[in-house]
């Protein structure tokens, strides 16, 4: 009988007892494919000799050092590294354990910031429906998830959400994609002007969307005019890129693509690549340096900040994904992947929606294509597609709740960069093996 507290008490994992390049092997002997990188984490794929070797040399040398004493070269380098590849201005680099602590890290960042900036009546966070920024709770708060939000509800602090720039969804047939970007904007300004030109302290959103709506990119200029608004009214914007950074689009960092930087940064998942536990919080310097020239003290902490073995880690799966050129290859194999997937997929009458960038790509469920009506919540589209995929021998990442929390439906694929040509032909060969094992998605 097991002691271990699993994520879904009624079901109980599957034992994994080794992982090799893009496959896990099972306690019985039977391999899956990862396709989705756990949650986009294992960028690399598994058993990488070279990360591996960097941890045990750290953990030979310098296993732990807290940081309210020391730093160390491993912290020190990788923080040089994500500097020098960095968009806009950001120039310090402050590290967590993962992503909900980036995030937890940034929202007081940001409050701290306004107060010592001479604007302590900065209090209001605005942030997207259908996002999601961590499972703490002021990440939780934060995000637009409505499902993991509602039986904590009552202890969350206040955060108002505008609606996501979801093209699929919410583009008007007379409108241009352009047009409906700056319509989704306006909605961060709309609000603003609500609550008070002098009274947000910072806008929050992903790139490109992950876990809660399935890879959704925003519409080109979206971001653009964002970054405007938050300028205009003195907003900090708080870019979450968790889920869709480092390389994971295409782009080290994925405001890349869309030509913006924002004043904080949040990474984790694929920084680590899953062979440590790390995130980061990345700042500008105007926020660091209203720092310190006030009290010169960030009033946040935890135990692992900095963690040497972490950041040993983390410094070699970066110099990784620079030198083997593994950015030029997630395109490479994100061409493939949509070619295949809409080969495969792209007339199937249940898949509405084929999304994405670089190897974070999305298949959006739909009861029917033409009125991209979502199925009823009672079939259990997500959990049951994630068991038929299971049981082909792929690991990916489903959901449900796309639309609003309750309806749709979708899955998320985030391979590793190492994925292989021949890999993506069997990653699909499984997708569709597990659609056509559920008779409402079956395309026949």
């Amino acid at each position: 009988m097991s002691h271990v507290f699993p994520r879904q008490i009624t079901a109980p994992p599957v034992k994994a007892v080794s992982a090799q390049g893009c496959y896990f092997t099972d306690e019985n002997g039977k391999q899956y494919l990862d396709g989705s990188g756990g949650a986009a984490v294992s960028c690399l794929g598994h058993g990488d000799p070279e990360i591996i070797k960097a941890i045990q040399d750290q953990v030979a040398q310098l296993a732990f050092a807290h940081t309210g004493f020391f730093t160390s070269d491993p912290a020190e380098e990788l923080a040089d590294l994500l500097i020098k590849n960095a968009p806009g201005d950001l120039d310090r680099v402050y590290f967590v354990s993962g992503g909900s602590e980036a995030i937890e890290a940034a929202l007081k960042l940001a409050r701290q910031y306004h107060i010592e900036n001479g604007e302590p009546q900065r209090k209001h966070l605005i942030a997207r429906r259908q996002s999601y920024h961590g499972n703490t709770l002021g990440a939780l708060a934060t995000g637009g998830n409505a499902w993991r939000r509602a039986q904590f509800e009552p202890i969350l602090v206040d955060v108002t959400h505008i609606a996501p720039c979801y093209e699929y969804v919410d583009r008007a047939d007379n409108e241009s994609a352009e047009e409906y970007g700056l319509r989704a904007a306006q909605e961060l300004e709309d609000e603003i002007l609500r609550l008070g030109t002098d009274q947000v302290l910072a806008f929050v959103a992903e790139p490109v969307v992950g876990a809660t709506m399935g890879a959704v990119p925003a519409v080109a200029g979206y971001f653009n005019r964002i970054r405007e608004i938050c300028d205009k009214y003195g907003v900090l914007l708080i870019l979450d890129e968790v889920m869709c950074g480092m390389g994971r689009t295409g782009h080290l960092f994925a405001c890349d693509a869309d030509g913006i930087a924002p004043d904080i940064l949040c990474i984790a998942k694929g920084l680590g690549a899953g062979y440590q536990p790390i995130g980061a919080m990345l700042c500008s310097k105007k926020i660091y340096d209203t720092i310190g020239q006030g009290t010169g003290f960030f009033q946040h902490g935890h135990t692992y900040l900095g963690h040497p073995t972490a950041c040993a880690a983390g410094l070699a799966v970066v110099n990784a994904m620079l030198e083997r050129n593994l950015i030029e290859a997630v395109n490479t194999r994100s061409r493939q992947l949509f070619e295949a997937l809409h080969e495969t997929f792209g007339q199937h009458p249940h898949v509405g929606d084929i999304r994405g960038r670089g190897l974070f790509i999305g298949l959006e469920f739909v009861a029917d294509r033409d009125s991209k009506t979502p199925f009823d919540p009672a079939l259990k589209t997500a959990a049951n597609f994630k068991k038929a995929a299971f049981e082909a021998g792929l690991v990916c990442y489903p959901m449900s709740g796309t639309r609003d929390g309750r309806l749709g439906d979708h899955v998320l694929l985030a391979p590793p960069f190492i994925l292989s040509e021949a890999q993506v032909g069997e990653l699909v060969e499984k997708l569709q093996t597990a659609a056509g094992s559920l008779p409402h998605l079956s395309n026949t």
